[in-house]
């Protein structure tokens, strides 16, 4: 998987923003910084919010003390996969065939429309998905698009990279697998498409690529479906831990290996320094994409809470946005309302 990812996403390739290694600790460095943070300031971390918005039906009895000691196998876990990436990468599904064929397309400048309809219309399922994209509230397109070819035209090069990517990495959050994994994948993938387009549309603003700044929400959540992967396996019968402590060095790590993983999938450089610097610490924190990875993840769970009908999340924290952020806040809002 990782070397279409490399060749197709860009990987590889020089960037100006890529982090460099003096500059950066190590992943587990940043993961462990994370997690050993004040316990005052992890009570206030969003980041905690989304375990408990994502957990939400997977937590209504206290976890076994058996529940608590697999917990901290875990961790030791999610460790070691740390330092192999690409045994992580290895307990998500792999993408449809045609998705990386249709992302090498359009990395070739010569390839036509026509040539891309004719790869469009090998899958039923993406070219469902193209049209309904293309009659998106988000293109307010003026007629009602029904060939490929017209859908080809509403979303123009970028779009149709973005919609590729997020077929791409749909599968990854994928309810097969034990209780765990099925109760979150909807709302995992809810979170993930909402931070990928918040991301997308704050990076302008930040002077960030607003394809980078996707695939940097794409990921983020990787790790999280790694490691509800290994609960399915330790704590198939028992509820999700909610202590802060572990919560806060769960996620840590998550954070941490999804950039690892970025890295081994050969994705540019600063996407995974944005992974590491998106909750607001570490060297990467003050970089643009990092930026606005954090501020697409606040408010991705801050709409998800909302159309959830969270009386936590209300008008007040709704006001403390500046206006671009309120802007980034309606165009998350559901198609319907």
């Amino acid at each position: 998987m990782k070397n279409w990812i490399a060749r197709l996403f860009g990987g590889g390739e020089e960037s100006a923003s890529a982090p460099s290694t003096a500059d950066n600790p190590t992943p587990a460095e940043a993961g462990r910084a994370l997690a050993e943070r004040p316990a005052a300031a992890q009570q206030a971390d969003p980041i905690l919010d989304f375990w408990r918005w994502l957990t939400a039906g997977a937590a209504a009895a206290a976890p076994t003390a058996q529940a608590v000691a697999h917990a901290q196998l875990l961790l030791a876990e999610l460790d070691r996969l740390i330092a192999a990436p690409l045994d992580a990468a290895g307990l998500v599904p792999r993408v449809p065939e045609v998705i990386p064929q249709l992302l090498r397309s359009l990395r070739d400048e010569g390839a036509s429309s026509t040539d891309l309809a004719r790869q469009f219309a090998r899958d039923p399922a993406l070219v469902a998905e193209l049209i309904r994209e293309a009659n998106s509230p988000f293109y307010r397109s003026a007629t009602q698009v029904r060939t490929i070819d017209a859908a080809l035209l509403v979303l123009g090069r970028n779009g149709l990279r973005m919609l590729l990517a997020r077929a791409a990495f749909r599968p990854l959050a994928g309810s097969q697998g034990g209780r765990h994994t099925r109760q979150a994948a909807p709302r995992i993938w809810r979170h993930t498409e909402k931070t990928a387009l918040a991301a997308s549309l704050l990076a302008p603003g930040m002077h960030a690529d607003p394809f980078e700044a996707y695939l940097a929400g794409l990921m983020a959540d990787l790790g999280v479906i790694v490691a509800l992967r290994l609960f399915d396996g330790m704590l198939e019968t028992d509820a999700l831990p909610q202590d802060p402590d572990f919560v806060a060095a769960l996620l840590g790590r998550t954070r941490v290996l999804a950039a690892h993983i970025a890295l081994q999938w050969e994705l540019p450089p600063p996407i995974a320094a944005a992974i590491l610097g998106a909750p607001g610490t570490g060297p990467s924190a003050g970089q643009p994409l990092a930026i606005t990875l954090g501020q697409a993840e606040r408010l991705a769970l801050l709409r998800l809470r909302m159309d959830d009908g969270d009386a936590n999340a209300d008008a007040a924290a709704v006001a403390a946005l500046d206006r671009v952020s309120v802007r980034v806040l309606e165009r998350l809002a559901p198609a319907d309302l």
